[in-house]
C-alpha cells in the first residue's frame, strides 16, 4: 500500500462519535471509511444538546458548523436557581465566550448537530452508510481487523465477513466492541451506578407563548438551572426558540426496582410531578404540559475508568470508553473531539510501499496508543468533574450546602462556581483545550516514548530467553 489513505476503515455506530470520526477521516483524505449502524436510520429526536466552544471549534475545521449554528442559540449567560422557590442563587454572565476562545458556546437539537455531520458526511464520496447492520461478533483485532455483520432482521444466514485495516469503535454505553475486546484481553468490564436517570422532554413554543414567565424562558438567550435535594432541572431554548428543551437529573428508583438491564423506560406523569412536587410554580406549569404517555426516563449509566481503549487495530471512542454524566454538557464534545485526534494521528502513520499487513498493523497500534494517551487523561478528568459537579448541585440541608450557595452569591467573581459547567476556571480549562492542536504539537513526542518502550520490552524479552 503505497498510500496511508488507502487504509479501509470500518466506523461501528452512527452517533456523534461515529458521524465525527467519519467525517474528519474524510476530510484527512482517507478514501474507504464503512459506517455500521445498527438503527433504520439516525433517529436523533426529542433531546436537546448543548455545544460548547472546544466542539465548535472541531465542527468548524470539519466544514459543518455554518448549517448547524443558523438553528442554534448563542449562549450568553446561565442563571442557577433554587428549585422551590425560582429564586435566584447565582447569574454567570458570558458574552465573551467567542472573544475568550474563538468559538461561541450554543445550545441545539440533537437532530441539528447529528443531520449537520450526516449531510457533511454525505458530500464525501469516502463515506458509506450501512444502516440496519449489527455487529455479531469480532473474529480477529488484527492485524487486519476482521468482524461479522448481518442484517438487523436477519439470521445466521445472513452473516457476512468485513475485513478491514482499523476499527473505530464508537457503538455507545452498551459497546459490544468493547465488552469483547475486555473479554479478549482477560479484564472483566466494572460497570459503576452513577444512581442517577433523567427526564428530557421538550416543549414547543405555542405551548409556552401564553404564559409571561414561560415566554421569558424561551425568548431568551440562557441555560437555566433549577436545583434540589438529589435532583435538578437543566433548560434551554432550541431550534431557533421554538422549542425549549429541559432535562432532569433524579435518583434512578424506577430503575433500580427492575430486574433487567434496560437503559430507558416508560414513565408515568404522576411519577415525574412527584419527583419534582416541591419545585416552583413555573416548573410545574412546564411539566404539566408534557402530554400523558409521553414521559420517558433514561438510566444515566458508567463505568469505571478502562485499562485501556485500544487493542490491536481497533479503537474505543466516545461513550464506548468514557461515558459521562451531562451536567458538564461534554460527552458528545468528547466524542467527536475523540474522532478528531484519531483522524490526525492515524494521518501520521508512516510505512514503506513494501511494508507486510503486521508492519502496517504495528503502527496502526502505535498510533491508536498516542491517541489514547493523548485523550485518555483529559476525557477522565471532565469525567471526574461532571460526577463531582452533580453530587454538589444536589446537596441538601446543612453547611456543606451554606457553603455552596455563598459560592453562588458570588456569580463567580472569585473565579469559581459549584457548577463546574458555569464556573469560569472549568471553561477556561475545557474551551480553550485544543484538542487537534495538542495532537500536532504532542505526537512525535509520544510516538517516540511508544517506541522506546517497546525496545525496552523487546529487550526485556530477549534478556529473558538468553538467562534461560
Amino acid at each position: 500500500m503505497a498510500d496511508i489513505r488507502d487504509l479501509r476503515i470500518a466506523a461501528i455506530g452512527a452517533g456523534m462519535g461515529g458521524l465525527g470520526v467519519a467525517l474528519a477521516f474524510a476530510k484527512k483524505g482517507f478514501r474507504h471509511i464503512d459506517v455500521f449502524e445498527t438503527a433504520s436510520d439516525l433517529g436523533f429526536v426529542g433531546a436537546g444538546i448543548q455545544m460548547p466552544p472546544n466542539l465548535v471549534r472541531v465542527l468548524s475545521r470539519l466544514g459543518c458548523w455554518e448549517d448547524i449554528y443558523a438553528e442554534a442559540t448563542d449562549v450568553k449567560g446561565t442563571s442557577i436557581r433554587e428549585g422551590s422557590t425560582n429564586k435566584e442563587l447565582s447569574h454567570v454572565a458570558m458574552p465573551d465566550i467567542e472573544e475568550k476562545y474563538g468559538f461561541p458556546h450554543c445550545t441545539g437539537h440533537r437532530a441539528s448537530l447529528a443531520g449537520g455531520l450526516y449531510k457533511a458526511c454525505q458530500k464525501e464520496p469516502a463515506v458509506r452508510f450501512h444502516f440496519a447492520t449489527v455487529l455479531v461478533r469480532y473474529e480477529s483485532f488484527g492485524p487486519r481487523p476482521r468482524l461479522v455483520v448481518r442484517p438487523r432482521d436477519g439470521g445466521e444466514a445472513d452473516e457476512r465477513l468485513v475485513e478491514v485495516d482499523l476499527v473505530l469503535a464508537s457503538d455507545g454505553i452498551k459497546s459490544a466492541t468493547r465488552h469483547q475486546m475486555l473479554a479478549e484481553l482477560g479484564v472483566e468490564a466494572q460497570e459503576q451506578d452513577t444512581g442517577q436517570a433523567a427526564y428530557r422532554i421538550m416543549l414547543k413554543r405555542s405551548e409556552m407563548e401564553h404564559d409571561p414567565e414561560m415566554l421569558a424562558l424561551i425568548d431568551s438567550d440562557e441555560v437555566v438551572r433549577w436545583i434540589g435535594e438529589r435532583r435538578h432541572i437543566i433548560a434551554y431554548p432550541v431550534a431557533s426558540k421554538q422549542i425549549y428543551n429541559l432535562s432532569s437529573a433524579q435518583p434512578d428508583d424506577h430503575f433500580a426496582k427492575a430486574t433487567n438491564a434496560t437503559y430507558t423506560t416508560r414513565g408515568s406523569k404522576a411519577a415525574m410531578l412527584k419527583v419534582f412536587e416541591d419545585f416552583c410554580p413555573l416548573v410545574h406549569r412546564m411539566l404539566d404540559l408534557v402530554p400523558d404517555g409521553e414521559v420517558c426516563e433514561w438510566k444515566l449509566r458508567s463505568h469505571k475508568p478502562l485499562p485501556t481503549w485500544v487493542h490491536g487495530s481497533v479503537a474505543l471512542l466516545g461513550d464506548a470508553c468514557h461515558p459521562t454524566l451531562p451536567h458538564l454538557s461534554q460527552g458528545a464534545a468528547m466524542a467527536i473531539e475523540d474522532g478528531a485526534v484519531l483522524a490526525e494521528v492515524v494521518s501520521r502513520v508512516a510505512v514503506d510501499a513494501n511494508a507486510t499487513v503486521e508492519d502496517r498493523a504495528a503502527a496502526i497500534s502505535r498510533a491508536f496508543k498516542v491517541y489514547e494517551r493523548l485523550r485518555k487523561p483529559h476525557c477522565t478528568a471532565l469525567v471526574d468533574l461532571a460526577f463531582q459537579s452533580g453530587r454538589v448541585l444536589h446537596l441538601g440541608e446543612g453547611k456543606a450546602r451554606e457553603e455552596r450557595d455563598r459560592e453562588f452569591r458570588l456569580n463567580g467573581k472569585s473565579g469559581s462556581v459549584p457548577d463546574k459547567w458555569a464556573s469560569p476556571d472549568v471553561q477556561k480549562m475545557i474551551y480553550g483545550h485544543d484538542c487537534v492542536q495538542e495532537a500536532v504539537d504532542e505526537h512525535d513526542r509520544i510516538l517516540a516514548e511508544i517506541k522506546e518502550e517497546e525496545e525496552q520490552g523487546q529487550e526485556k524479552k530477549t534478556d529473558g530467553v538468553h538467562g534461560a
